[in-house]
């Protein structure tokens, strides 16, 4: 597993169907030894922090071996890395073997998986098709959030080393299928909802789900 390409960017105010959008999605490579801190990248920022960024969301993985698929789907050759607003295009991290909780270090950072990325709108503005999200979210192929639990320095072309796996074992793919599709699946977002590592706002909707249940029960 390695780091294929670091990516940041600052944020950026686009004008949008005649309104002012503020946007970091726009991420682009850059070379040479960075430092990630508790909250994001050096030369990276987040717009919106009441959706984007914060300790649960401070760097964005995506994998590279997704990019083949995108280009196929959407019939376009000019992708460049940092394309889906990823920090880290990963190589050897998928979905289905990423699990909340599993820690990475990441050059001298160490790195744990918080999240999957549930696209808002501005990648549709990034990928210039707003219809963009819904398969996206549908395909499964959304990345991952990491939080840090060491800060440190990154380059591309690091190694990415599993140092922890989460016991628990509940994949990104896992909680996506929990949160949208199998909303009956009790047992599951139980499991879901007592999960230290899962971002506090989505353990909190697995709870909320429960406590539903058992009130209309």
């Amino acid at each position: 597993m390695r780091l294929v390409s670091l990516n940041v960017s600052l944020p950026r105010t686009m004008t949008i169907r005649g309104q002012s959008v503020e946007t970091g999605i726009f991420k682009t490579p850059v070379t040479g030894p960075q430092t990630v801190s508790i909250l994001n990248v050096t030369g990276d920022g987040q717009a919106d922090l009441t959706v984007h960024g914060g300790v649960d969301k401070a760097i964005y993985g995506y994998p590279v071996e997704h990019y083949p698929y995108w280009q196929d789907f959407l019939g376009r050759t000019n992708f460049t890395y940092g394309q889906f607003g990823e920090n880290l295009t990963t190589e050897g991290l998928l979905e289905d073997a990423v699990h909340i909780g599993d820690q990475f270090r990441v050059g001298t950072a160490v790195l744990q998986v918080s999240q999957p990325r549930v696209p808002c709108f501005k990648l549709g503005i990034r990928m210039n098709d707003p219809r963009f999200l819904k398969p996206f979210l549908n395909s499964g192929r959304v990345g991952f959030y990491f939080r840090v639990l060491e800060t440190g320095v990154v380059q591309a072309g690091d190694t990415i080393e599993l140092v922890t796996p989460d016991p628990a074992r509940i994949s990104i793919v896992e909680v996506l299928r929990l949160y949208f599709a199998d909303t009956d699946d009790l047992a599951g977002a139980r499991r879901a909802a007592d999960l230290p590592a899962l971002a506090a706002r989505w353990r909190d909707s697995f709870q909320e789900r429960l406590e539903l249940h058992d009130q209309e029960s």
